[in-house]
């Protein structure tokens, strides 16, 4: 199929099968933590040296899972079309975008509709991708025939061009100049409410959490704002109960940054480190945050993940872990014994799934209790 827009090149997308063939592979190797199998289980070369690529350029081990699902997505239509990736052409491109938009997800997810909203909470799981996820994708796979072209590997015509279009044509001149790059093939993606939690529903999924390991951790989020990951990264050093300071590694700078906490979570701390004491490492280098099975393991993100999704399930709420972060910026900022001027306010858009919006990154002094 060429690059001529006529009606003979439309792809009959709504009776095409995209089978799941294909996998990401986790290899355990730091060099290199994961690569892409096709439908016949063998590596996907293409995908490893872009996915080398980024980590030469500083690119964490999170990015480039991220990217490798983007372009398993992109495999698996190119296999499905019966076009070689690096025969695929504008047409090609075109019809993947329109997919993903329309057809649902892998696996037949439910549509959100049958299911019945939980008030104050977020939105249940969509049958179709978010408009959040064909925008990254369209990304990813931009980038890696950008790569392949200027290695000579690929293509000669990137199939996902960008739009042509006049800079800064009728910019308002109170307004910041937008980014110039942009997909063709991107579509837009709607700019959401932050989601926080309101203080009467945390208080109640506060009360659903059964260890106090869980609950140590759950105040950390709420009183620092750190991410996740971030949080779960630190060690036993880190943790500065006299100064109620925990320090992270940001997950863009890669910067150490210590922030505050409350002291309510340096307390649930405190008693989880003494149920914990002599079953599990405490040397200054070591995680500050295990599992409570044996055999022990320092927690992970999906772990931690699945706990805080039990807490909700009992509650009867949908939040994410992220949500937390929010609800730490929400309460920082309309906390009266907290003056602004005493707070190192860093917004920055932060994406998550569909959703972009301002959050804490650090403060100088001073949090709202857990």
């Amino acid at each position: 199929m060429g690059d001529q827009h006529g009606a003979d090149d439309v792809r009959d997308l709504g009776s095409l099968v995209v089978p799941a063939a294909g996998a990401l592979v986790e290899t355990g190797d730091p060099f290199e933590p994961y690569y892409l199998s096709d439908g016949g289980g063998r590596r996907i070369g293409a995908v490893s040296a872009f996915l080398a690529d980024l980590q030469a350029a500083g690119r964490p081990a999170t990015t480039q899972r991220s990217y490798a699902y983007a372009l398993l997505r992109w495999f698996r239509f190119t296999a499905a079309v019966e076009v070689p990736w690096d025969q695929a052409t504008r047409a090609e491109a075109r019809d993947f975008c329109r997919w993903l938009q329309i057809a649902g997800k892998p696996g037949n997810c439910p549509p959100a509709a049958a299911e019945t909203p939980v008030p104050g909470s977020r939105r249940p799981p969509s049958a179709t991708y978010a408009p959040m996820t064909v925008a990254h994708c369209e990304t990813v796979c931009r980038g890696f025939y950008e790569y392949h072209l200027e290695a000579g590997t690929g293509p000669l015509v990137n199939p996902f061009p960008l739009a042509r279009q006049r800079p800064h044509a009728h910019h308002n001149p109170l307004d910041p100049f937008p980014p110039r790059r942009r997909g063709l093939f991107r579509p837009k993606v709607p700019v959401l409410i932050p989601k926080q939690i309101p203080d009467a529903v945390f208080n109640e999924l506060f009360r659903q959490l059964p260890s106090d390991r869980d609950r140590a951790l759950v105040a950390f989020w709420i009183s620092t704002g750190a991410r996740a990951l971030e949080l779960l990264g630190a060690t036993c050093s880190d943790a500065d109960a006299g100064q109620q300071l925990i320090t992270v590694i940001r997950k863009g700078t890669r910067a150490v940054q210590a922030v505050p906490a409350s002291a309510d979570s340096f307390v649930w701390l405190r008693i989880y480190q003494q149920e914990m004491y002599g079953l599990v490492p405490s040397g200054p280098d070591d995680p500050l945050w295990w599992t409570l099975r044996r055999p022990f393991r320092p927690l992970g993100y999906h772990a931690a993940r699945a706990m805080f999704d039990r807490a909700n399930a009992r509650a009867g709420t949908r939040y994410s872990l992220h949500a937390l972060r929010h609800s730490a910026a929400y309460r920082l900022a309309r906390d009266p014994d907290v003056a602004i001027t005493a707070l190192i306010l860093s917004f920055r858009v932060s994406q998550v799934g569909d959703l972009r919006c301002p959050v804490v990154d650090s403060v100088a002094d001073g949090t709202s209790a857990a």
